[in-house]
């Protein structure tokens, strides 16, 4: 890490963003030629916890840099299709994009782990992985030949396991199921389980569903799920989503317009992305449990996925790396580096959270 870096992630860690603007960061771009750059994100505009992430992002570059940096932001389908803005990115036609990782495997399967893979890491996990374990740096090894530099858009927590129109009781009920679902591994997983795996960007999915185009559908949670409507058409929610048990955004830059930053720029995005990461994470943790007592009220059929599908899915997820591992040296590389991590995080989290929680759950308050 250079020294310019250290010096701008201790002012991030150990001041907040007041502290950048107190240290001095923001008057010194009164010189700085004024800068325009826009984002495409993958997501629509009614989500104000994704796409509030990268409009939070833009706002405080704004802030920083007293208007002299600014971010255009633009929802899906606006500069180009969601799923285009990797070849956005790398191609230099936008100089950052907001999206899941997860969403380009077809490029890919290395790209999953920057999102999410079956019976990962959680929220607080993937965070500590990629900020202090070599997650980030494994990562951004893998982008940088697509031009990218990643930073953190903010995870969405544990999510939950999607709407059907049939209950699913057993693995043999998945047979022949066409589910949309986010990508990635998880859509390998799912199809050694017999399902037909459609992937398809989140403003399409309720007339799919509502026409039988689909027959379930896996987002992210109580709050965005309310907003798309998935109740409307689906009566039954299940839980947990084992293929997402923490699913980080990012937010992608293109590096040689990044590396063209005043470094009292470059600054401001790694400060921006850092708060824009925590806001969304923390509208999660806030809105989804009342979203979901709404869904409740509103007679969704809440159900829990059997541990019998939670084995076939895990023995499914367990073939489909090894499949992986086996073609790719560093697929293999970040995937044994994400499971050391794991292993040490779930031991500590025996003697702290879990236990912590479990018996909270029990206890009237």
């Amino acid at each position: 890490m250079d020294t310019n870096r250290q010096s701008r992630r201790s002012i991030i860690t150990h001041a907040g963003l007041a502290g950048v603007l107190a240290a001095g960061v923001a008057p010194a771009v009164h010189a700085q030629a004024a800068v325009r750059w826009r984002l495409a994100s993958s997501f629509p505009k009614s989500l104000d916890t994704i796409f509030g992430s990268a409009e939070m992002f833009a706002k405080t570059v704004k802030t920083l840099s007293g208007g002299k940096f600014e971010i255009s932001v633009h929802a899906a389908g606006e500069l180009m299709p969601a799923f285009g803005v990797v070849d956005a990115i790398q191609g230099g036609t936008v100089e950052m994009a907001q999206t899941a990782s997860y969403y380009f495997t077809g490029k890919n399967p290395i790209f999953a782990f920057g999102c999410a893979v079956p019976f990962g890491l959680t929220a607080r996990q993937m965070d500590a992985w990629m900020e202090h374990g070599n997650g980030r740096k494994l990562m951004d090894a893998f982008y940088a030949s697509y031009n990218i530099k990643s930073r953190s858009a903010g995870n969405t927590g544990t999510q939950m396991g999607g709407w059907y129109r049939k209950e699913i009781k057993a693995p043999g009920d998945l047979k022949g199921l066409k589910m949309r679902m986010g990508g990635g591994l998880f859509g390998e997983s799912m199809q050694k389980l017999g399902v037909v795996s459609q992937n398809m960007p989140a403003g399409d999915v309720y007339q799919a569903l509502e026409k039988g185009t689909i027959d379930a559908v896996e987002f992210v949670g109580p709050y965005d799920d309310e907003k798309l409507g998935f109740n409307k058409v689906a009566p039954f929610y299940y839980y947990p989503g084992w293929w997402e048990g923490g699913a980080e955004l990012e937010f992608f830059i293109n590096t040689k317009a990044y590396a063209a930053l005043p470094t009292e720029f470059q600054a401001m995005v790694d400060v921006a992305t850092a708060v824009a990461a925590r806001d969304m994470t923390a509208k999660y943790d806030a809105f989804n449990p009342i979203a979901l007592k709404r869904l409740v009220a509103a007679k969704t059929q809440l159900k829990a996925f059997s541990k019998e599908i939670m084995d076939a899915g895990f023995s499914a997820a367990m073939e489909v790396f090894a499949e992986h591992e086996a073609k790719s040296p560093e697929f293999k590389k970040i995937h044994q580096d994400m499971r050391e991590f794991q292993r040490d995080q779930l031991v500590w989290a025996r003697y702290s959270e879990m236990r912590f929680d479990a018996y909270m759950a029990g206890v009237k308050i």
